[in-house]
Formats: C-alpha cells, sequence, structure tokens
C-alpha cells in the first residue's frame, strides 16, 4: 500500500520514472547501497522524530549520525524518535520504507546538509523493496521539503 501511496504521489509530480523495484531488500542504508550498487552515502535515510505531537522527517545521507546539539539548536527540542511501532501510523509508512512521498498531511520534511555532497541520492519509495533515484535539485523539488538543516555529527575521518 505504502508503494503505491508514493509512486501515486511522485506520479503526480512528474517523477515516476525515477522509481526502482528491486527484489533486494532496500530496509537498512547497508542493504539498500547493495541492491543499488551504490555507496552507503549515497542512501538518502529518512529519520522520523516527533516534535511535541507533530511528526517530523528528516532526509540525511546514509552514514550521518543525528548529534543532538544540533538538533536542539536548530528546533529548540530534543531530538526524540518516532517510536518503531508507531512509525507507520504517524508518517504513513512502515520502517525500512519511510520517505518523503506520499505521507500523511501536515508532516514537515527536511533535508539535511550532508546530502548535499552528492550529486545523486537514493530514499526509499514507501517500502522496504524500493527507492527513487533522485538529483539534489529534484529531491528538493520533489520532498515537499520546508528547507535544509545542520542537524548531523560531522563525518569521522
Amino acid at each position: 500500500m505504502s508503494l503505491e501511496k508514493a509512486k501515486a504521489n511522485l506520479d503526480k509530480k512528474g517523477f515516476l520514472d525515477h522509481v526502482i523495484e528491486l527484489a533486494d531488500s532496500t530496509a537498512t542504508v547497508a542493504e539498500a547501497a547493495e541492491a543499488l550498487g551504490v555507496e552507503p552515502g549515497m542512501i538518502a535515510k529518512t529519520m522520523s522524530f516527533l516534535q511535541g505531537d507533530a511528526p517530523v522527517l528528516i532526509l540525511t545521507e546514509g552514514t550521518a549520525k543525528i548529534d543532538n546539539h544540533k538538533y536542539k539548536e536548530t528546533f529548540h527540542v530534543k531530538a526524540k524518535m518516532i517510536p518503531f511501532d508507531e512509525v507507520e501510523e504517524k508518517i504513513g509508512h512502515a520502517p525500512g520504507g519511510v520517505c518523503p512521498f506520499g505521507i500523511n498531511d501536515g508532516i514537515a520534511v527536511y533535508l539535511d546538509e550532508s546530502l548535499k555532497q552528492f550529486t545523486t541520492v537514493y530514499p526509499a519509495a514507501g517500502n522496504d523493496h524500493s527507492a527513487v533515484k533522485l538529483t539534489i535539485p529534484e529531491l528538493e523539488k520533489v520532498a515537499g521539503a520546508k528547507g535544509w538543516v545542520d542537524v548531523c555529527k560531522e563525518p569521522e575521518e
């Protein structure tokens, strides 16, 4: 069901031909990178947070970790992940397929600066066997994001 919602949303925006459906699992960053033959950082990981009662999605590069201090500075609340068993109800997609396409109404979406190091990224498309191949400008266009944030830790050298 979630794949169909994401595909319908992308179709409406003219990006249905960017959806990739795979036999292999894309539920984790490592699985998605292997299935797509790309480096893990190119997987646009969609993280689900609660700010008060409001769900928020933040897309980061695949290997990024949230920096709690930066998150609090940016949003003025502590970073609180949505509990695993509540993600599908609050977002509209189950863990492993969470993406900004075809989500429940009223969810704020942000893109993290960590994505900008790549030309092309691959967010999920609603389930754990899908991805969407997008350039950064295309992602900006179709994600419905409120803007860019910098909430990830600096990569360790």
